[in-house]
């Protein structure tokens, strides 16, 4: 791949010499690379065996929260969009930094800020990716009939496919879908969500800024992110007071805050196994019995 990165430069405009090439940690599903030339320094991506928009629906989910001058993304200078087994490339902006004592605290504010973008309708007009499971999208008025249909039923179905999906579970699945809207408000904003927003997925840049990265982009219901950066330990708590010194919950969010917890322990469930199946039932159980 270090042969693709070089040509890659080129392309781009930077014929200049390269100082130093490495992999760096961060590539569960991409191989991933610090390269610095004469020029500048950059954070690249490679993968093969993907799907021709894989880079390029990531480059436009950066570009739309780059679009709301809240929070700081990486600059997308090139992407691939590889058919046929090719290798293809992200090449991006190096981000560096040390958080300072208010980051996280800037982060709450400037998610909380992104969220207030809003669209007319839910979801997304390009399917995308959650790790390398595919997320079928459409744009949609009822955010409701996008999360049943377009995120938890494509898990559920794949799940059954897996083998995960023992009969109670099954069943009790089945009935949630049917009774989501028991919990889920039927009107609700369409916010700009970063998609997969985790401690991993975002970086402290040169001055302590936060920057987001690895955007899974769509527009639904805030708490839905929310809920997503509670699943694994949770952001520290001046995250959450400053989002909510910007941007206050409504009363219902702990009743729908597991709901939104859900889809992102079945897609665990479906790339790593049964070791998150006890999550999914506990859950289930809480809503069906």
């Amino acid at each position: 791949m270090e042969q693709q990165i070089r040509k890659k430069l080129e392309l781009i405009g930077d014929s200049s010499n390269v100082q130093a090439l490495r992999q760096v940690s961060g590539g569960d599903i991409n191989k991933t690379y610090y390269v610095r030339t004469e020029e500048r320094e950059y954070f690249i991506k490679g993968n093969q065996n993907v799907p021709p928009h894989f880079f390029r629906v990531e480059a436009k989910g950066l570009l739309y929260i780059k679009e709301t001058k809240t929070v700081p993304v990486p600059d997308v200078l090139d992407y691939d969009e590889p058919e046929n087994g090719e290798v293809g490339l992200l090449v991006m902006d190096w981000i560096s930094g040390s958080p300072s004592q208010t980051t996280t605290e800037q982060l709450g504010r400037k998610v909380a800020a992104m969220h207030g973008h809003q669209n007319t309708q839910h979801g997304f007009e390009d399917e995308t990716f959650i790790g390398a499971l595919p997320q079928p999208n459409g744009l949609f008025d009822s955010w409701l009939t996008y999360y049943r249909e377009h995120r938890l039923q494509p898990q559920f179905h794949t799940a059954v496919t897996n083998g995960r999906m023992p009969e109670t579970r099954r069943k009790q699945m089945a009935a949630l879908l049917d009774r989501l809207d028991d919990w889920i408000p039927s009107t609700i904003p369409a916010s700009l969500l970063h998609g997969d927003l985790w401690g991993g997925n975002w970086l402290p840049g040169p001055e302590g800024e936060p920057f987001l990265i690895d955007p899974s982009v769509l527009y639904g219901d805030r708490l839905f992110e929310l809920a997503f950066t509670e699943v694994f330990g949770g952001f520290p708590d001046d995250f959450y007071n400053a989002y909510e010194e910007l941007s206050p919950l409504p009363d219902y969010y702990p009743e729908v805050k597991p709901l939104y917890q859900l889809y992102y322990l079945l897609v665990h469930l479906n790339m790593f196994g049964e070791a998150y199946g006890h999550s999914v039932d506990r859950i289930l159980s809480k809503y069906i019995g």
